[in-house]
């Protein structure tokens, strides 16, 4: 007799389920409330200047009453499309958690992507085509004159380029791991960001090719195909013009356009830089990065321009790689409290100090009034012996050597990468035992040292060839031995490039990017000392060759000096310690 009633009062809590799924949602993520149901209306084609038409979704709040728009734009899908890509966590979960708090929510496909109609051509159309976006959410009778906007990696810089023509409508905004321009990120210190550029470019090929597909061969192509490991043999690969064909099987346009303009003030980047215009953007500005991303910089960068322009932008950085989820939810939690403080006049919940850090080795938060905090800058010198400390190197310590081969380039262990696995900080040592690395160590420390902000390496070098690379990498190495690393950097050396000293070395600067980190008590300081991070960032061939045909490969000697006359040292900003 009681089984009639199971299968009733399952559907029933089913039911129950599936009315309060927002809420339950609302508490998964952190988010405050829903305050009402959301409708969409799909696929509107909104027209650009030239006769293409974008498709864009438009989510409202089921409810009587004004409300504020957000727009999101993304080459990666808009949720719908039948795409099993990124479109539905960057574009309709985000869309439907803001509409459901009272805002509609526009959410276009970038041109040439998926459904949208024109050709994609990374950055170039981003500022007229949302421009043209603008015009149209204006004349919509929904609209009530407040506009943001919101999202990460390319979704962050189509905000930057559509703030670029200053929207009056436009009052806020959310960049989250971006920069508001590519060449620095694509072509960094000269070099060329392999890891990053081929590996998006091959996922942009693989969404435009399988798009059209039934969704059984696109399960079996996302599942079943080898992409990784093509890409993984694609890093290798000379020359570099031809490694999209390892990766996919045949050539990409838009990875072939960003590898072979690699020289600072070519027109193609200049159209796509939008970074003069940042100091003129009007909008309340909330930026969101990760220590461990590959726009860190250009994020920092934005952050500071605004800043000098006597603007009050906010800044979040936490312990976050490019992909990382929590990263993404952090986002979408501040986008919430950003918009109600700037689009609906609800500043309740705003922090009083406009940056929040996450300082790593102390596992916390903390806030403050700018970025970088107030610090002094320390040496830590390196020495004989494998040494890193704070008292200067004698006369006549005897200088380190190691030999580079780019037919067996020092490899990436962690840090600023794409990929969802490996990146962010990850244990050292595999690396460290490398003959073509070398370590410089604090002993234990008897204090905690708390660093944020930039760290640089000032290094007296001198190579066998006149083209090759020197990096460094700073991390920390707890008790057990497990060297983490925290931030990096690398400078591409030329004929012309670095300070010729009388001996015939060179002095050269190395920007190891920035971190928010304590070394705590018994802990050690480490820097590592090498000619690359293959494939982050492309390896030098050492024969001077172009970029992109490169082929030959030459094995340099390298001699890292430090004595009175050659004082390298790592540069830390300490805070505390």
């Amino acid at each position: 007799m009681k089984k009639r009633f199971v299968l009733p009062a399952l559907a029933m809590v089913g039911v129950g389920i599936y009315g309060a799924r927002r809420s339950i949602l609302a508490r998964l993520l952190k988010l405050p409330p829903p305050r009402n149901g959301v409708g969409v209306e799909r696929n509107i084609p909104v027209p650009m200047p030239d006769g293409v038409h974008l498709l864009t979704d438009h989510y409202y709040p089921k409810a009587s009453g004004d409300y504020p728009t957000i727009l999101i734009r993304t080459p990666y899908g808009r949720g719908r499309e039948g795409s099993l890509g990124t479109g539905y966590p960057l574009a309709e979960l985000p869309a439907q958690r803001f509409a459901e708090r009272g805002y509609h929510v526009v959410v276009q496909g970038a041109r040439g992507c998926l459904d949208s109609e024109g050709t994609f051509s990374p950055h170039i159309h981003e500022a007229p085509d949302g421009e043209a976006t603008v015009a149209w959410i204006v004349q919509q009778p929904w609209f009530n004159g407040l506009l943001g906007t919101w999202g990460p990696s390319y979704l962050g810089y189509t905000q930057w380029a559509t703030a670029s023509s200053a929207p009056a409508s436009l009052k806020a905004m959310v960049p989250m791991i971006t920069s508001a321009e590519n060449f620095t990120t694509t072509h960094p210190e000269g070099a060329f960001g392999l890891e990053t550029r081929l590996r998006w470019s091959q996922s942009m090929h693989l969404q435009n090719r399988t798009h059209p597909l039934p969704l059984a061969d696109v399960l079996r192509e996302r599942i079943a195909g080898d992409t990784e490991q093509r890409l993984q043999a694609a890093f290798n690969h000379l020359p570099l013009v031809d490694a999209d064909i390892a990766a996919t099987g045949e050539p990409v346009p838009i990875y072939r356009a960003i590898l072979t303009h690699d020289q600072t003030g070519d027109p193609f980047w200049t159209a796509r830089d939008h970074s003069g215009s940042v100091a003129g953007v009007r909008a309340a500005v909330h930026l969101i990065g990760g220590w461990y991303d590959y726009y860190l910089r250009g994020l920092l960068r934005d952050y500071a321009v605004l800043r000098d322009a006597g603007r009050e932008p906010h800044l979040t950085v936490g312990p976050w790689y490019h992909a990382q989820a929590e990263g993404m939810l952090t986002g979408l939690r501040a986008g919430v409290t950003w918009f109600d403080a700037h689009l609906r006049g609800d500043s309740g919940r705003l922090r009083p100090e406009p940056v929040r850090l996450y300082v790593m080795g102390a596992e916390e938060w903390r806030t403050f009034d700018a970025y970088p905090p107030p610090a002094r800058e320390r040496r830590y010198y390196l020495q004989a012996g494998a040494r890193l400390s704070p008292d200067p190197p004698p006369t006549g310590s005897p200088a380190d050597h190691y030999r580079y081969d780019p037919a067996d380039p020092t490899p990436t262990v962690g840090g600023a990468l794409l990929a969802m696995q490996g990146a962010g900080p990850q244990d050292n040592r595999s690396l460290e035992a490398r003959p073509d690395v070398l370590c410089y160590t604090t002993p234990p420390l008897d204090r905690a040292i708390e660093v944020i902000g930039p760290v640089r390496l000032e290094l007296y070098v001198h190579s066998s060839l006149a083209h090759t690379d020197f990096a460094g990498r700073l991390c920390d190495v707890a008790p057990d031995g497990r060297s983490t690393n925290l931030c990096d950097g690398l400078v591409r050396v030329k004929p012309g490039r670095g300070g010729a000293q009388p001996d015939g070395s060179l002095r050269l600067e190395i920007d190891l990017w920035a971190t928010a980190h304590r070394f705590q008590r018994g802990h050690r300081l480490r820097l590592q000392v090498s000619s690359g991070s293959h494939p982050r960032w492309s390896r030098n061939l050492g024969t001077g060759e172009p970029l992109t045909t490169g082929v030959r490969m030459a094995v340099a000697e390298q001699t890292i000096y430090h004595d009175e006359a050659h004082p390298s040292a790592l540069v830390l900003p300490v805070v505390s310690g």
